[in-house]
């Protein structure tokens, strides 16, 4: 009987460890966009249709993934944070941002902050309310702000891919949260997400808070949303057509740093920068 060689590699082994690296690629290709279905995946991943169908019922299993029962598309779910919550390194995006947006808080004193999509939401990564001497919190990061009634996410819903903002917008439907109730009259968010486009930028809905506004725009790269950038002041100082006009065009410039710097990096292929 002819024995292995001890150095050659063991088929189980081996086998075994493509499968890990397959739910890796899977993972990292669903971290790439909000929603996927088994056919996107198929075609960004190679990875057999069969497969894909057996891993996500995995993930879905163990909370990292979740199903748009309308759509039947997948995106991540809460539970995927536990893979990452002891690693502090921040997303590109955030690091190029971050100079940026204290820049804008020196210049206007206003807190500046940077938004990502986070499934059902935009997630406050990054503030400069503690450099701000005109803020109303002592902190913002990690809170979610609502995709169809506060600025940062309107303008994150406003120029994204159609059919990512459909996905999107059939996830915020059943999240049963009170500011995300104009996701259920879609005649008034599509008149108030086309007046964003036309405008190119998004205004708080003024009902959630009468004490401040946040006037946010996008964040784009390779042809798509990656961020939302905002900045809020008092009501009480100014109106929004005030700040529009005084900050505007600063803000849009800021976005264009963030971008181009974003341009200038080594493609992080688990971020999708």
């Amino acid at each position: 009987m002819t024995r292995p060689h001890p150095d050659a590699p063991d088929e189980r082994a081996r086998g075994g460890i493509r499968s890990v690296e397959r739910a890796i690629e899977l993972l990292q290709a669903l971290n790439r966009q909000s929603v996927s279905s088994i056919d996107d995946l198929h075609r960004r991943t190679g990875i057999p249709k069969s497969t894909i169908a057996r891993l996500l019922r995995t993930f879905e299993a163990k909370g990292l993934v979740a199903q748009s029962v309308r759509f039947g598309a997948y995106y991540l779910a809460s539970g995927v944070t536990s893979l990452y919550c002891g690693y502090n390194h921040q997303p590109q995006v955030i690091e190029v941002a971050t100079p940026v947006c204290d820049a804008l808080t020196r210049e206007f004193k206003w807190p500046v902050t940077l938004a990502l999509l986070d499934v059902d939401a935009m997630v406050v990564r990054y503030s400069t309310i503690p450099q701000s001497p005109l803020s109303l919190l002592h902190s913002s990061i990690n809170l979610r702000r609502s995709l169809v009634g506060r600025a940062l996410g309107l303008a994150y819903l406003a120029f994204c891919d159609p059919q990512e903002r459909a996905f999107i917008l059939d996830v915020v439907r059943r999240t049963g949260r009170e500011e995300d109730e104009l996701a259920h009259d879609p005649e008034g968010l599509e008149r108030l997400l086309e007046e964003t486009r036309r405008q190119g930028y998004a205004l708080r809905v003024p009902e959630l808070s009468q004490q401040s506004c946040t006037l946010a725009i996008p964040v784009f790269h390779r042809g798509g949303v990656v961020a939302t950038l905002g900045l809020t002041w008092f009501s009480s100082v100014m109106t929004s057509a005030e700040a529009v006009d005084r900050y505007l065009t600063r803000l849009v410039e800021s976005a264009s740093l963030v971008a181009d710097g974003l341009g200038r990096l080594k493609p992080d292929p688990a971020q999708g920068i």
